[in-house]
């Protein structure tokens, strides 16, 4: 009997005896790899290093410039910070939170208040974890054990979302004393997260990791306080509602209590809008331009037309102006520095002339605004001819909007800057947070699916390059906002659910697409369904699934 599989790596075949684990073969090959490798694909399925290879296959190793290699290490993080928490603060809870300044936030709730002291004891305590090098176990355990486990572990809100687990068992990780769970794979051993940083932010902690784009040291921490706002005034407001988790959702739900989240959710979010309509409002006299800018899938369309309402309601006036139609013949685009023209860079734009029209609108002049043919990638009038009193604000809507070289020649007094973005509120359980970047890619999903002929392929296959726009273009300038708009709603995930479960479904195991929709897919089986009956057609999620009021 033959005991020897092959496998290839990059493309070059390697024999190794059956049994032989990932790690093995990563250390054998290591010399042939700058960044930290920390898992791997086998036959487009993520494995850990661990893993114990049976069959001739196809290997590729994941380090910390992928997305997936990325996951892992925080994740990693996560129970590292979690047990040294709990080693040093024997029964305290600790929550694993949002993404902060090239960072994770958390919070760690007991009989006392974190202080900086404190943070250093646990980076301290992490570290010591570290050098033992200890070994993160995978078993799998029936859910009664899980149970038991998770009771003794004091991981109470665990217990309750197993309910909604659809296997007979549990899948979970122990290293050294402590058992958990992450919703996700784990790098083999504590050794292996040598490179993060903690730092104290009242009331919590940020852990600092590396980024794809700094893979072997811990980015500077950028502050990022209007964000961090945001975030904990939706917690709360998440806290008073008592939904703070998929459990509580999916008990609301099955209580027949959605209908009053819908309607609550709903309010709040037209209360919000109200309140910043009343502020622009309330400056009237030097307000002229209303500037949106959010990243893909944040309701930014519908938005916009509730605000717009609102300030009607305020004896406003609004028109809106697309920059899109401000775009430099496609001739005329400047190259980037690799090589291809960016129509997404803020220099694909005719800044001065869009500046000029401003200029001369605020001041009462007539102005033919250009229309963009992007057929034949070209600037053309067809007299549409507009002049504005002072009682019609200007709302833009666009990438750039934030960056105050768009619209250099109106000075700041005239300016009201609004940020918006689903930034996700709704948790899985106290140490697994669902990224709002998971939010906005299953809006978008769905609604391309639905209104744009666009396969969840093409959504995926897009999806890296808004990314990249939004990191280049959008994040940046997000703390230059006047205020912040929190798109996400409590429920929508439960109402997502039904669109979106049958299009992850679509993709087929050789797709290179399939472990992320698989991803997807596992958290979002966590969730009751909910029936979108009861959500007003003037809702921001409406934009996404249909049955909206607005053109969107």
């Amino acid at each position: 009997m033959n005991n020897i599989i092959k496998v290839n790596i990059k493309n070059k075949i390697y024999e190794y005896p059956i049994g032989t684990d990932l790690e093995k073969v990563y250390m054998d090959l290591s010399d042939h790899y700058t960044n930290q490798v920390v898992a791997a694909k086998v036959d487009n399925n993520i494995r850990e290093l661990s893993y114990k290879l049976a069959n001739d296959c196809n290997i590729e190793f994941l380090d910390l410039t992928s997305d997936d290699g990325i996951r892992i290490y925080i994740r990693g993080l996560s129970f590292l910070f979690i047990r040294a928490c709990r080693e040093i603060f024997p029964h305290c809870h600790v929550s694993i939170g949002h993404s902060l300044g090239n960072g994770l936030y958390c919070e760690v709730h007991g009989d006392f208040s974190l202080t900086p002291r404190q943070v250093k004891r646990i980076e301290y305590k992490m570290h010591e974890i570290v050098e033992l090098d200890e070994p993160f176990e995978r078993t799998r355990v029936s859910i009664e054990e899980a149970k038991d486990i998770f009771n003794k572990m004091e991981f109470y809100d665990k217990i309750d979302v197993i309910k909604y687990r659809p296997e007979s068992y549990f899948t979970l990780y122990k290293c050294g004393w402590m058992f958990d769970y992450l919703y996700g794979y784990m790098v083999p051993s504590t050794g292996y997260l040598k490179n993060f940083k903690l730092k104290f932010y009242l009331p919590g902690v940020v852990i600092q990791y590396p980024t794809k784009q700094s893979p072997d040291s811990v980015p500077e921490f950028i502050d990022q306080p209007k964000l961090f706002r945001v975030f904990n005034e939706s917690e709360k407001w998440s806290s008073r509602m008592e939904v703070e988790n998929a459990t509580q959702l999916n008990a609301a739900i099955e209580m027949g209590k959605s209908g009053d989240i819908i309607r609550i959710c709903e309010a709040q979010h037209e209360k919000s809008i109200a309140h910043i309509a009343d502020d622009i409002a309330n400056q009237r006299d030097g307000i002229r331009i209303v500037l949106i800018a959010g990243p893909s899938s944040s309701g930014k369309t519908t938005f916009a037309q509730r605000l717009k309402v609102q300030m009607m309601v305020n004896g406003l006036k609004p028109i809106s102006i697309s920059i899109d139609n401000y775009f430099l013949d496609r001739k005329d685009v400047p190259y980037n520095e690799e090589g291809y023209q960016d129509m997404e860079s803020i220099d694909a734009i005719d800044i001065e002339l869009f500046n000029e029209h401003l200029t001369r609108l605020i001041q009462g002049q007539e102005v033919e605004i250009p229309y963009f043919n992007f057929e034949n990638g070209a600037r053309e009038y067809r007299g549409d001819k507009i002049n504005i009193t002072e009682d019609q604000p200007i709302i833009i809507e666009g990438i750039h909007g934030l960056n105050e070289k768009l619209t250099a020649m109106i000075p700041k007094r005239n300016k009201y800057k609004i940020y918006i973005s689903a930034l996700t509120q709704l948790n899985l359980d106290n140490h697994n947070r669902i990224p709002t970047t998971d939010t906005r890619i299953i809006r978008r999903i769905v609604r391309d699916h639905l209104f744009r002929g666009t396969s969840i392929e093409e959504t995926f296959n897009m999806w890296p390059g808004v990314r990249k726009g939004e990191e280049k273009y959008i994040f940046p300038f997000q703390e230059q906002a006047d205020i912040m708009f929190n798109s996400a709603l409590i429920y929508e995930l439960a109402v997502l659910k039904p669109y979106v479960l049958p299009l992850l479904g679509q993709i087929k195991k050789d797709s290179s697409y399939y472990i992320e929709a698989n991803r997807l897919k596992k958290f979002m089986k966590y969730f009751v369904p909910l029936d979108p009956n009861d959500i007003p057609n003037n809702s921001i999620l409406r934009e996404f699934i249909g049955g909206s009021c607005f053109r969107v």
